[in-house]
């Protein structure tokens, strides 16, 4: 008979930079690790060009651990070059072959940010046999029509508090007066109404599969 901690999820969330993935998926990464299950991350560069490196990858030690991640892979690129195409492949399909996940969360393909184009295209080759590969938005995605939804209102104050940790970016939103804070929380009640809830994150599925028993 398999042990509880046999039937325990696999989760990997990918992220151009420090702070895509809690702003993207952290809600909903959190319920995993809440509920018993395994996080991942893998982020492709250190931020730089929002911030010192350093530093950057200092407030994503500290986010993982409100997210309950076990590890961060890092990508190793500079910020803005993460390049579309086999090498970016290859990176991420030896994480995927390391973690095994039964889920994957990735940006959403249509992005003004070229960083997150180029993960996301990549990523869905890198995961051809991944079951379960899902799309979260962020604040620069585009024509993003969401069709799953994660009610995190019982976590978005742990989500909120992961985006805090990257303290170097809470005012870093180009819009005055508005913190990165103040724009996940509109997001998440925005979502939630779509969703019949009071907050929520969304998602656009490549594959999902559903009512099925793990391994």
């Amino acid at each position: 008979m398999a042990t509880k901690q046999d039937q325990r999820i696999r989760v990997l969330a990918l992220g151009a930079h420090p702070d895509d993935i809690e702003a993207g998926c952290g809600g909903t990464l959190i319920k995993y690790a809440l509920n018993g299950h395994r996080v991942f991350l893998m982020v492709m560069t250190a931020g730089e060009q929002g911030g010192k490196g350093t530093a950057r990858k200092r407030e994503q030690q500290r986010a993982s651990r409100h997210l309950r991640a076990e590890k961060i892979f890092w990508g190793g690129y500079p910020d803005t070059k993460v390049p579309a195409g086999q090498e970016l492949i290859r990176k991420i399909e030896r994480v995927v072959k390391a973690v095994d996940p039964h889920f994957i969360f990735v940006h959403y393909h249509d992005d003004t940010h070229q960083d997150h184009r180029h993960l996301a295209v990549s990523t869905v080759t890198a995961t051809r046999y991944t079951r379960n590969v899902l799309f979260y938005e962020g604040p620069t995605s585009q024509n993003f029509s969401p069709t799953v939804f994660v009610d995190i209102d019982p976590v978005l104050q742990k989500k909120i508090n992961a985006l805090k940790a990257h303290q170097s970016q809470v005012m870093k939103t180009n819009i005055e007066g508005l913190t990165i804070v103040d724009i996940i929380r509109s997001s998440a009640h925005f979502r939630g109404i779509q969703g019949r809830v009071r907050n929520a994150e969304a998602f656009v599925p490549l594959r999902l599969f559903i009512n099925i028993q793990h391994e």
